[in-house]
Order: C-alpha cells, then structure tokens, then sequence
C-alpha cells in the first residue's frame, strides 16, 4: 500500500473480503527513529523548565552507586516461560535517579546503564545496529524519562510507569523487526502478530508492578521520599 503501511486483501470461502493492515519494516524503524526524536526533544525542554539539580561529588556518587546496584540486580530474577526476566527491581533504581536529579542526570544515567546492558549481553544478541539500537541504547536510556517527573507528586510513580512503558516500546519495535522468527513453537500461532508484544511486555509489566506495590508500603516510601530529599 505504502512505504510505511502493508496492506492484505484475504477471500473467503463464502466471498467475503477482508482487508488487514500492518507495518512494514520501514515503518517500525520510523516509529523507532520518531520516538528518539521526541524523547530528546522532551528531555532538551524539560532540562530547561526544570533547572535540575547542581551535581556534584555527592550526587555523582548517588548516580554511580545506583547504576552499580540496578546493573548488580539485573542479574538475579526469574525467566519467564516465553523469555524475558523479572528482575530484582532494576529498572526503578535507573529511574530513581532521574527522579531526584532531573531529565538531564537521569538520561545520561540510563544511557550509562544501557551500555552496562550491552556489555553484559557480550553482543551475543547483536544482528544489526538498528536492532542493537532498539534492544539497548534507546530502550534502557527510556528510563531515563522518569526524570520528567523530577519533584512533581506522585512523580516517582508516574514517572517511573512512563519509562518502563518507553523501554517496552523500542524492545517491541525490534522484536517485529528481528526476532519473530524465534518465536516459541509452543507460542499460540493464532497470536503470533502480538508476539513481541506478549513477550517484551509481559515481564516489564510484572517488575513494574511488583516495584509500585513494594514502594508503595508505607515505610518503604518515607525511606525513599528521605533519600531524595537528602540529594536536592
């Protein structure tokens, strides 16, 4: 039909005609290259709005030990039958940071963090740069939107929703780019066209889930609220 959009008549038995749509691989990479665009212009705006905060040895410090701690937790959790794993609360510490600091710390935290998921694959799940893009430096660095919310109520929950919902966008749009071919026999074939869909969100959704109702324990959360009121 298009450059960005397939389209595909089908004829039944009893004449009946139906047409479907569909991305074609061009138009997944510009959803891809648009999200980028609008997620540095959004953060390039934000950092302006919202000042952030003076960095300096301390809240350097913070940043680092965090990334150190979300990249030590990534390591231990539990696969999913499809693939994925629910991690031990990684993904909040990467969005912590942008919540105390800002747009701009936590950016740059999260892309830190999505060269640490890289080298930790050892480039085994390397295809081609795009896909390499879309798996790691944009997803990861997503979370770093949480820092939109920087000091705003119910920021670090709303914040932290966003970016996880960000990260599973670019994992879903490499997915349909570069991995339905390996998709489980075991996967319900009817429900094949949802499959990156199914398995990228599955397991973001249980750890983002499973963070919210932790952080919402009433100790938990005046712990948290004192952490970052001790860095601003």
């Amino acid at each position: 039909m298009s450059t960005f959009i397939n389209e595909a008549t089908e004829v039944a038995e009893d004449g009946a005609v139906s047409v479907s749509y569909s991305l074609t691989s061009v138009g997944y990479i510009a959803i891809a290259v648009i999200a980028v665009i609008a997620m540095l212009l959004i953060a390039f705006i934000v950092d302006k709005k919202q000042g952030g905060i003076k960095i300096g040895a301390k809240q350097l410090a913070f940043a680092g030990i965090s990334l150190a701690v979300a990249y030590v937790t990534s390591y231990i959790g539990y696969e999913l039958p499809y693939g994925g794993k629910v991690t031990l609360f990684s993904m909040f510490f990467i969005c912590f940071v942008g919540y105390v600091f800002g747009i701009k710390v936590g950016i740059l935290t999260a892309f830190s963090y999505s060269l640490l998921q890289f080298l930790q694959s050892g480039g085994k799940y390397f295809l081609t740069p795009f896909q390499t893009c879309c798996d790691y430096f944009f997803a990861f660095t997503a979370l770093g939107l949480a820092g939109i919310w920087f000091k705003k109520k119910h920021g670090l929950v709303i914040g932290y929703v966003v970016a996880c919902l960000a990260r599973g966008l670019f994992h879903t749009i490499g997915g349909y780019l570069y991995w339905m071919s390996y998709m489980p026999e075991n996967f319900p074939a009817s429900l094949s066209a949802i499959y990156p869909i199914v398995y990228n969100y599955s397991y973001i959704l249980i750890e983002m889930v499973i963070t919210l109702i932790i952080i919402a324990i009433p100790p938990v959360k005046d712990a948290i609220n004192r952490i970052a009121e001790s860095y601003r």
